[in-house]
């Protein structure tokens, strides 16, 4: 097992049955929306009358935790109607990977 300092990171946005939308980070995405959605007790509290959700969205391989947390955040400033384009393909990401 990788240290989780340098494992690959991700962002990714759930879409809830009340169709509002989750954002989060993850090593391991599908393990992570399975723990959302009740197998398991890691699931996120904020979602538990929300269930079940289902991946809208996932980021490119991000290289830390810290890139992660950074894109989470501004992700999670933006308004609905911005997160949807993201969602839709058509809108910007607001943190590009620095190179």
């Amino acid at each position: 097992m990788q240290n989780r300092n340098t494992q690959d990171w991700f962002v990714y946005m759930l879409r809830c049955a009340d169709d509002s939308i989750y954002t989060g980070i993850s090593t391991d995405v599908d393990r992570r929306i399975e723990e959302h959605n009740g197998k398991g007790k890691k699931g996120a509290k904020a979602l538990k009358g929300k269930r079940p959700v289902k991946l809208a969205w996932k980021s490119e391989k991000l290289s830390s935790r810290g890139e992660a947390s950074k894109l989470e955040y501004a992700l999670k400033k933006l308004r609905k109607t911005e997160k949807e384009r993201i969602v839709q393909g058509v809108g910007p990401i607001p943190f590009k990977k620095q190179s």
